[in-house]
């Protein structure tokens, strides 16, 4: 497995462990007006993640052998799929999230300001996601390929 495919890994891998952590902290803000009453209620989401996100750095830069490559030219035009494929998934899902507030609020509806920016940083974050899983998916089709 060389970098890309360990940087991918680790990404969705934080991704899995990091949408809960950040659910569970905004559910008690939102829902209940209030972060949890302790210190390890209120912080242990975000000490499971950066704990698994140093761990995860420190196995991916260390090497598995001094022979091992950092990257090749079918690992730079798998980037550059999962580069269009992401780009390609931004117009989408803006498309999408256009529609879909425009179906809820109707022609002269108005949202928050505020809004656009949470609208923003959940589309980077899908996006994000997008372009890991399809680092992973391109990698797994071309298991059997010969260069």
């Amino acid at each position: 497995m060389n970098q890309t495919q360990k940087r991918a890994w680790l990404s969705l891998a934080s991704y899995v462990i990091g949408i809960p952590c950040l659910a569970y902290i905004f559910i008690m803000l939102f829902t209940f007006g209030r972060l949890p009453d302790s210190f390890l209620g209120r912080g242990w989401p975000l000490v499971v993640l950066w704990a698994f996100i140093v761990i995860g750095w420190i196995c991916i830069l260390r090497k598995q052998s001094p022979a091992e490559v950092d990257s090749d030219e079918r690992d730079k035009l798998i980037k550059r799929r999962a580069v269009l494929i992401g780009f390609v998934s931004v117009w989408i899902l803006l498309a999408a999230v256009s529609i879909i507030l425009w179906l809820i609020l109707g022609l002269d509806g108005a949202i928050p300001v505020w809004f656009l920016t949470i609208i923003n940083l959940c589309v980077f974050s899908v996006i994000a996601l997008i372009f890991q899983i399809a680092i992973i998916v391109q990698y797994g089709r071309s298991k059997g390929e010969k260069s």
